[in-house]
């Protein structure tokens, strides 16, 4: 049973099986948001994605602010949306050969997003709807 439907600009339907979501900057104890830090920050839950999950893992590359506030020793301020978010999403088989009753395709999602709320339908984030999942997901028997 899947936790909502996400439905991609090319029509597919997704099946949001599994969603972690997080503060992005949560338990940051020193320094402020800047690219060292944001880029530290994706990598931690890239791994931790592909350590978690079987499906290949995609980022959504985030959205960045850059507010004009002094820029300290590593750089200019560079703010990420709030909240970072990783969803495993199934559909159906990619390949028409694959038995649908017997094969689905799964990918892991690592995005960003300004609030806490769980992706639905056609109102999810625009840059998750745009998944190429043809060329990202992977087909795997039941």
């Amino acid at each position: 049973m899947s936790l909502t439907r996400v439905v991609l600009t090319s029509g597919r339907s997704l099946d949001l099986r599994e969603l972690r979501l997080s503060s992005t900057y949560g338990g940051t104890l020193e320094g402020y948001p800047c690219k060292p830090v944001n880029e530290v920050r994706i990598k931690s839950l890239l791994r931790s994605a592909e350590r978690a999950f079987s499906a290949p893992v995609h980022l959504v590359p985030p959205p960045r602010e850059y507010p004009d506030q002094y820029a300290g020793g590593f750089g200019p301020v560079e703010v990420l949306p709030a909240v970072a978010c990783v969803g495993v999403f199934r559909s159906t088989a990619l390949d028409p050969a694959h038995d649908p009753v017997l094969y689905r395709s799964a990918l892991t999602v690592v995005w960003f997003q300004p609030t806490a709320r769980m992706p639905s339908g056609c109102d999810a984030e625009a840059a998750l709807r745009e998944l190429p999942w043809e060329e990202l997901a992977r087909d795997y028997e039941l």
